[in-house]
């Protein structure tokens, strides 16, 4: 008896949901003074509202897939400049360690260091990729507690260059 009673319950409360959502919206009148003035108003507004919230949504999935195809341009890109450099003859990036000279301005000079990690694997020539700078501190400043001092030097070594 439960069961039938919460089964026509629940018939009737969808017959009067269906009831609601196929009767139409009542127009408002266009008069009304003051209060319907404001009443339109109000529904101008909403309108405008949803208005600018779906053209946010809309913007925010463009800007989305817009992003998703910039990425994949990127990376073809990417892929596009590893070929072309893969494709010059004789050229190959090598690993090493060579200090870099201090320049008359203070910066340091890896041209001769490339060349010579370069010349170090038997190719001609080459230009630095991946640079390490380091401080280097004499033994008493360390035994002084200090971690650095006026003694210490920053040095920078080319550590990857691409050799011709």
């Amino acid at each position: 008896m439960r069961a039938c009673l919460c089964a026509s319950a629940f018939v009737l409360v969808s017959a009067l949901a269906a009831a609601q959502e196929q009767t139409p919206a009542p127009q408002r009148p266009q008069g009304g003074g003051f209060f319907g003035s404001v009443s339109r108003w109000f529904d101008q507004q909403a309108t405008q509202l949803h208005s600018t919230f779906k053209d946010a949504g809309r913007r925010v999935e463009n800007f989305g897939r817009d992003a998703g195809l910039a990425a994949r341009d990127t990376a073809q890109g990417a892929r596009d400049a590893a070929d072309v450099v893969a494709r010059i003859p004789n050229t190959r990036v090598v690993a090493g360690h060579a200090k870099c000279l201090i320049a008359p301005n203070g910066a340091p000079d890896c041209v001769a260091a490339a060349n010579a990690v370069c010349k170090s694997k038997g190719f001609q020539s080459g230009k630095s990729v991946d640079m390490t700078t380091a401080e280097i501190c004499p033994p008493k400043v360390y035994m002084a507690g200090r971690s650095s001092g006026r003694e210490c030097t920053a040095e920078t070594f080319v550590s990857r260059a691409l050799c011709q």
